[in-house]
This record gives structure tokens, C-alpha cells and sequence, in this order.
């Protein structure tokens, strides 16, 4: 039995075997957080999120590999991958009307990086608590802020054949909804008509009923409700 248990011990300090571990640990913890993600159709998903974390290890393990051979600062490796990062996380943001969009994402993003960073430095167990924090955090922080706001918000995309002429009909549907308006703008850069809404309410709401009573009107095409992240 001891005999096992030294073959095991000698196999898991070399190299490469500790290089595949990471990797695959890698995978399967951002890969979970990426799967959050991809559920909620997200610009960067499952595939993402584990490219960027089996990146931060691979940066972390050559920061080490250099230090040994060359006896260089292992540090300066990781410090510019998570500068670099906020390029790959700008690409998710995006400004459209009133909102901006992607901001959860590209933090998710620089956290799997961070988590990426601990695997390959070997810290496995502080990289599985903060994978399992960051998921919580992602799932289900939305329970706790929607009983902490005062005021809810929904926010609608409203396709029709002439956006001005159903302004009164959906501030009518609002009122009978015990909505509040706070923004209403035309968006002119498309080239079909859409009508960007957004209302406050402090019961709860049946957004089917809403959208549905929308859809009534004669010129309306299409209702689409954006969400956050």
C-alpha cells in the first residue's frame, strides 16, 4: 500500500502530469461558469469562458517555467494577461439605446481569468471556492436585489410599422399596468421602426399580459424584452 501511495506521489509531482491536471480542472471549472452564461444566450459562453481560464493557466505555469530556467520575475507574465483581458471583455459590452449591455459578462470574463490564475499556481482549492461563489453570484444575486429595489424595471423593444403612431396606445397599456414611464425613444439607425421603452413598477407583474396587450395594438409587429448582463 505504501508502495502505491510513493508511485502516486512521484506521479503527481512531474510536470507534465501537474500541467494536465490544472488543464482539466480548468476546464471543468470555468467551463461551469460558462455554462451560465450560454444559458442565458450571453455573447461569450461555455467556449469562451474556458479558453480564457485554460489561457490564465498556461500563462501562470510559463510565468513559473521562466522563473526557473532564467530566474525572471514570474509575476510579469499574469500582471499583463489580466490587462490584456479587458480588450477580449470590451467586446462583449455593448451600448444599445438606454442600456449597456454585457458588463456581467465581461466581469464573469475577468473572474474565470483570475481563477485560471489560481489553478496554475496551484491554489486549487481557493480556485473551486471562488468558481462556486462566482456562479452563486451570476444565478442567483438577481433573488436577493429584486426583494432589496424599491422599484423594478422592465425594458422593451417595440417593432411596428410606424413607431410615433403607437406612442399613445403603449403609454395607455403601461397606465392599465400600473406601470410608471421613465424613457421613451425612437431608434432612427435602424431600418425598420422600433420604439424603445422603459417603465418602473413596484407589485408584482405578469409580463405576459403586458406584452400580449402590446402585441394588440394594430401596428405592432414584434415586443422584445431586453434583459441585463
Amino acid at each position: 500500500m505504501n508502495t502505491i501511495l510513493s508511485g502516486i506521489q512521484i506521479i503527481s509531482q512531474i510536470q507534465e502530469v501537474q500541467t494536465l491536471f490544472k488543464l482539466v480542472l480548468i476546464v471543468f471549472l470555468s467551463g461551469f461558469v460558462g455554462f451560465e452564461r450560454s444559458s442565458w444566450n450571453k455573447p461569450a459562453g461555455f467556449r469562451t469562458h474556458v479558453l480564457v481560464g485554460i489561457s490564465a493557466v498556461l500563462v501562470m505555469i510559463c510565468g513559473e517555467y521562466l522563473y526557473l530556467k532564467t530566474g525572471a520575475d514570474p509575476t510579469r507574465i499574469p500582471a499583463q494577461l489580466l490587462s490584456g483581458i479587458g480588450f477580449l471583455g470590451a467586446g462583449t459590452i455593448l451600448r444599445d439605446g438606454f442600456n449597456v449591455k454585457g458588463l456581467t459578462t465581461a466581469a464573469g470574463l475577468l473572474a474565470v481569468t483570475c481563477i485560471g490564475l489560481a489553478v496554475g499556481e496551484g491554489y486549487y482549492l481557493g480556485a473551486i471556492i471562488a468558481t462556486a461563489v462566482v456562479y452563486a453570484v451570476l444565478s442567483y444575486s438577481h433573488i436577493l436585489s429584486d426583494k432589496l429595489e424599491h422599484f423594478n424595471y422592465i425594458d422593451l423593444e417595440i417593432f411596428s410599422e410606424g413607431s410615433k403612431e403607437i406612442i399613445n396606445d403603449v403609454k395607455q397599456v403601461l397606465i392599465d399596468n400600473n406601470l410608471e414611464l421613465t424613457k421613451l425613444k425612437i431608434d432612427k439607425e435602424k431600418n425598420i421602426n422600433c420604439l424603445k421603452v422603459m417603465a418602473r413598477y413596484k407589485e408584482n407583474l405578469d409580463m405576459n399580459e403586458v406584452i400580449s396587450a402590446i402585441m394588440k395594438i394594430d401596428a405592432v409587429n414584434e415586443v422584445v424584452e431586453i434583459k441585463e448582463g
